[in-house]
């Protein structure tokens, strides 16, 4: 890969694909996320002026805290990672690290879905499993509530569903 998408770049990160999924439902600042992310200030400005840059957050408010001015950032709607198929193996190996790093975390006595599939489908099925997924991402990401909201779960959901390449026998 010579070119890399710069939106690809700025998502390949861990701490900033972190970030981003922070910010969906509600804006933090630079000092919320480090503080949520337990990194510096000075760490999570810099890595919010990179997806700011490539236009995956945007300025939701300014408001005067302690005298100063505190930039809040929400993230921009869209479908940036089921856009980016150039870039798959790479996104893949942040949300392989994302993923080690929640699973961490896990619940343990919470139930939960774990799938790993190589499934030969009919085109049709396919397509119409692929628009449900995506409905179903849009419609936990829009359901997402601001970090620590109280009667809300933290939930891990990370979905990568494509179509492969055949390959002959023995390949």
């Amino acid at each position: 890969m010579t070119e890399t998408d710069p939106v690809l770049r700025a998502l390949a990160h861990p701490l900033r694909l972190r970030m981003l999924t922070l910010i969906w439902p509600a804006p933090m600042s630079a000092a919320e996320l480090a503080r949520e992310l337990d990194v510096s200030h000075a760490l999570a400005s810099q890595h919010l002026r990179r997806l700011d840059a490539v236009g995956l957050v945007e300025l939701a408010e300014e408001r005067v805290v302690r005298g100063g001015r505190e930039r809040r950032y929400r993230a921009v709607r869209g479908t940036p990672l089921s856009d980016q198929a150039q870039g798959s193996q790479l996104l893949a190996e942040t949300m392989a690290h994302t993923l080690r790093e929640r699973v961490a975390r896990r619940a343990p006595e919470a139930a939960g879905v774990t799938v790993d599939a190589e499934l030969w489908l009919d085109p049709e099925l396919w397509e119409s499993a692929r628009q449900r997924l995506a409905a179903l991402a849009v419609e936990l990401h829009e359901a997402a509530r601001p970090v620590r909201t109280p009667g809300t779960t933290p939930v891990s959901l990370s979905l990568m569903a494509f179509p492969l390449r055949e390959q002959a026998p023995g390949d």
